[in-house]
């Protein structure tokens, strides 16, 4: 959805910023099409000079209804983001910030997403095989005092939100071949089953959200691309297959099947304390059953509650990956063969009605 313009008060203090901390002043101020979360972005173009621009980045006032239960708040964007900006990651400059309020580099419009959707396989291929090497970077990165990261992780808390998830907006399409209660506790079930696998694996600094949205190409003085990594305050510890599936299953772009297992072929032995092939494996279906059953859930969610149907072409190859993760997992115990079973049961859903309904919690 698009932003709106910021109103009288906010403007000032973008200018009052831009002015205090870059010594420049404002020509215009537009705003940036926002996704599924309550933060707000606008261009700020400025005047003579360089950068020519910056990114305002705005916090909405933190809400807990609307996240997971016992889940604390996303911490803030520093030290994190200076954290792997020291590590060599690419990440975004911060020139600037006050209460609420952040000038942010400005690395453009064009996401990995975007690109793929016009670029040559050969040059898409070859971005997300760039993108890929960045994770064992990310995953060698050592704790460090302050970084809020490294004392979250992937626990139960977060996959019995995401089972929620599943229960309240996937489930209600699903053919009924048995009550809702009892779909829903298959639900959970499965979901609690995964976090235990979860809670067994090595546990790697990940980005969280490694989708090809938050993967920008920035245009080099030389010409060419370097990729940069956006919204990393959600860094958390989870298994070393969680970011590649975030990347290489992410409904949002069709990737060719063949390049995606040569590129976990390539990027397993490279992870640290390379992972074994079938656990590997095993865990990489299991992380896509847990992260796909969720973006499902909020794509169902945003058209039903917030009129946003920018997701609903997404449905299909959602449900696909989905059921094709299941179908995997399905022999690994009884509880993944019944999910498999319900998931396999989906059927194309209808037009989402108009509602007025709140989500239970926010990503």
């Amino acid at each position: 959805m698009t932003s709106e313009l910021p109103n009288p008060d906010l403007r000032a203090r973008i200018e009052a910023l831009v002015r205090d901390a870059l010594h420049r002043s404002v020509e215009s101020i537009e705003p940036i099409a926002s996704g599924l979360g309550s933060r707000r972005f606008f261009r700020v173009r400025l005047g003579a000079g360089a950068p020519s621009s910056v990114v305002a980045r705005v916090d909405a006032p933190e809400d807990p209804a609307l996240r997971p239960a016992g889940v604390p708040p996303e911490p803030p964007l520093e030290p994190i983001r200076a954290l792997l900006e020291r590590a060599g990651l690419p990440v975004f400059a911060c020139h600037a910030s006050a209460p609420g309020l952040m000038l942010l580099e400005d690395v453009g419009s064009l996401s990995l997403e975007a690109a793929a959707a016009t670029l040559p396989a050969e040059e898409v291929h070859g971005l997300y095989t760039d993108a890929c090497s960045l994770v064992p970077r990310l995953q060698r990165i050592r704790p460090a005092a302050g970084v809020a990261a490294f004392s979250r992780r992937l626990d139960d808390s977060l996959f019995a939100y995401k089972a929620e998830q599943v229960v309240e907006w996937v489930l209600p399409w699903g053919a009924a071949r048995s009550s809702a209660a009892a779909a829903a506790e298959v639900v959970r079930d499965a979901f609690r089953w995964i976090a235990r696998e979860a809670a067994r694996a090595p546990q790697r600094l990940a980005h969280r959200d490694f989708k090809a949205a938050n993967i920008h190409l920035r245009q080099r003085g030389g010409g060419g691309a370097r990729l940069v990594l956006i919204d990393l305050q959600g860094a958390f510890l989870a298994p070393p297959e969680y970011d590649l599936v975030c990347l290489l299953r992410d409904s949002h772009v069709e990737l060719d099947e063949a390049f995606v297992q040569a590129e976990l072929a390539r990027i397993r032995p490279e992870l640290p304390d390379a992972p074994d092939p079938a656990s590997f494996a095993r865990r990489f279906a299991l992380m896509t059953l847990s992260r796909n059953g969720k973006d499902l859930a909020r794509y169902l969610y945003a058209a039903r509650t917030r009129g946003d149907g920018r997701y609903l072409r997404l449905l299909p190859r959602a449900v696909a990956t989905l059921q094709r993760a299941a179908s995997e997992a399905a022999a690994w115990d009884p509880v993944l063969g019944r999910l498999a079973d319900l998931l396999l049961s989906l059927e194309a859903p209808p037009s989402p009605p108009s509602q007025s309904a709140e989500p239970t919690c926010a990503r």
